[in-house]
């Protein structure tokens, strides 16, 4: 039997170490399911509930490997369903190959079912490379290209295919006029490090400041070692942006936490009171959060020259790899003698850590969300991988989830969708599946996209060496960050209809599907709790009754902020009496002097 050009796309992604597709079927690519079933499904066919969660699984598998996530789906409504997810890899600057079909090229432009142009549909997503594939000899260099831009640009790119032509015989292209061959499969990496001259300039900028701050993101996650070197030489205190959580663990004491709208007041005060800023493989958008303009010298360090120098008035820019750039400054810096900063910093710290158990242990109706992730820390294994989704909760995961050892941990940071938690916890198993897996979600986003992926859990646990995939639901039958949105920024009460969500057990629906599933509705519960999910012997949801009413209250929250939460209140907000309780109680623990 001819090999199909269905055929040769599979072996090409072998050749690529592609080991998963992520994706759901559809007659647009009957022509590559087919092959997967000549090929003994290999690579594995990841079947999800809904092409977005393909997405999403595909952009979790990369963004916890660094390797490229490949997802597919069908023409017409597969293709739109997949952008979402590819939204979010492009503005996490993650790198994801979506496979595409598309309508047989005899009917294209004829109104026929299910066909939408999607060259227009994907062009802004897969910018960086976006290609439709109409003969046989086109696919080698189409697809090697794809996979090529994804790495280098870290970024989604989109072949599409379509349906006739995955099951033609496939030729190769040939040594001929408007053939284009390629290489076969390899990904080609260098250091980029910037000159001599502006390293030293970047390097005099550090020397004469005498409190300096760093800001790491994601870019800086393989410089974790030179970080430190850098911080101990300086005696710098160091942020997190939200993407950049595991980059360096949160025992080292100079270590601040995340920054931003959902960080922490350490961080706030270390670019409050710092004369001079280092901004490493870092994008974080909001400057209020950053010194003061003109305040700080600063210098920031990023791979990609587009995007640097954007954020805040810096002095020096660095286009570079974060570990090379960082091995070039370190020899250049001059150790400071003055320690009083780094103490400074040390004992904001350990004070705020006291602040976060003072707040965690706070009693509420009926469980405190911040213990859940509280009782977590000191519970987690150093080798799990923490997924966390958008809304309320994702406060106590940047917060209160103290990262140590080879933990890692990731979200939806730009793009800050919903729902990506679960599927981006089963994209980590097929990537680590001798790893433990948490994903940390609200009932709002578990009632969107999670209920589903617990299927999916169930389908494929068996195939994870580890078979802890725990997922741990913040229950408050509310949409509770938007809640607290209207009150903080709008100065309105909670609107039932559009808040409330309907009550429901997520524990009794992930028994039912043969997973171990807990559900609490007492804080004296939760260490037992999560010592049984930790421990299970199969994927577990922890389905946990939490208070809507404690506030994610900012590390600095504005006079603005508090006078429409105030004022929200005052309009009729439900439970009017219990918020402000609660958001007093959360407050003050912030002034009460360390209890050790």
């Amino acid at each position: 039997m001819p090999e199909t050009v269905g055929d040769y796309l599979l072996q090409r992604l072998r050749d690529w170490g592609v080991e998963e597709v992520f994706s759901y079927p559809g007659d647009g690519i009957n022509g590559i399911l087919a092959a997967f079933e000549k090929a003994g499904n290999e690579p594995r066919f990841v079947q999800s509930r809904h092409e977005e969660m393909s997405a999403f699984q595909a952009v979790g598998f990369a963004k916890f490997t660094g390797r490229v996530g490949v997802c597919m789906a069908t023409s017409g409504p597969g293709a739109v369903h997949l952008l979402n997810g590819l939204y979010d890899a492009k503005l996490d600057h993650v790198p994801v190959v979506a496979i595409v079909g598309q309508t047989a090229r005899s009917a294209m432009g004829g109104h026929y079912q299910q066909e939408i142009d999607l060259q227009p549909l994907f062009k802004d997503v897969a910018s960086e490379y976006l290609v439709e594939v109409n003969v046989a000899e086109q696919l080698p260099n189409a697809l090697d290209r794809a996979f090529r831009t994804a790495e280098a640009r870290r970024s989604p790119t989109a072949v599409i295919i379509p349906a006739d032509l995955q099951e033609e015989e496939y030729t190769p292209p040939q040594h001929a006029f408007k053939h284009v061959p390629s290489s076969p499969p390899s990904v080609a990496r260098s250091v980029v490090v910037p000159p001599d001259d502006e390293v030293g300039r970047a390097a005099e900028v550090l020397n004469s400041g005498e409190k300096v701050a760093v800001l790491v993101g994601q870019g800086a996650r393989n410089a974790a070692d030179e970080v430190r070197q850098l911080a101990d030489i300086t005696g710098a205190g160091v942020a997190k942006a939200l993407l950049g959580k595991d980059v360096l663990p949160d025992d080292l004491p100079y270590v601040t936490g995340s920054i931003g709208l959902l960080g922490t007041r350490p961080s706030y005060e270390l670019m409050r009171d710092c004369d001079t800023l280092l901004i490493v493989g870092s994008n974080f958008p909001y400057t209020q959060f950053m010194p003061e303009f003109g305040q700080a010298r600063a210098v920031q360090i990023d791979i990609d020259g587009s995007l640097i120098g954007m954020r805040y008035p810096t002095e020096v820019n660095l286009v570079g790899e974060a570990k090379g750039t960082l091995r070039a400054l370190l020899p250049l810096l001059q150790r400071k003698q003055d320690r009083s900063w780094r103490e400074t910093i040390e004992k904001n710290v350990s004070d705020w850590w006291d602040t976060m158990e003072q707040q965690a242990m706070l009693e509420a109706k009926p469980v405190n969300p911040m213990r859940v992730v509280h009782e977590l820390s000191p519970r987690i294994p150093e080798d799990a991988i923490v997924t966390a989704d958008s809304g309320s909760s994702t406060n106590w995961y940047a917060r209160n989830l103290r990262m140590r050892g080879r933990m890692r941990g990731s979200l939806s940071g730009t793009l800050a969708t919903m729902g990506p938690a679960v599927p981006y916890a089963i994209g980590a198993k097929f990537a680590h599946p001798d790893r433990p897996v948490i994903a940390l979600v609200g009932d709002g986003a578990m009632q969107m996209n999670g209920l589903a992926e617990l299927i999916t859990i169930a389908r494929y646990r068996k195939l994870w060496s580890d078979p802890r995939l725990v997922v741990c639901v913040f229950h408050n039958n509310d949409l509770n960050q938007v809640t607290w949105e209207l009150r903080a920024m709008g100065g309105s009460p909670k609107f039932e209809e559009s808040q409330s969500i309907p009550d429901i057990s997520y524990a009794d629906i992930a028994r039912s599907l043969g997973l171990e599933a807990i559900a609490v509705d007492t804080p004296d519960a939760l260490g037992d709790a999560w010592d049984r999910v930790l421990a299970a012997d199969r994927p577990a949801v922890l389905d946990v009754r939490c208070d809507p009413e404690v506030p994610p209250i900012p590390p600095h929250a504005t006079f603005e902020q508090m006078k429409s939460t105030a004022e929200s209140v005052l309009k009729g907000d439900p439970n009017a009496w219990h918020l402000m309780l609660q958001g007093a109680k959360t407050k003050v623990q912030e002034f009460i002097p360390n209890r050790r």
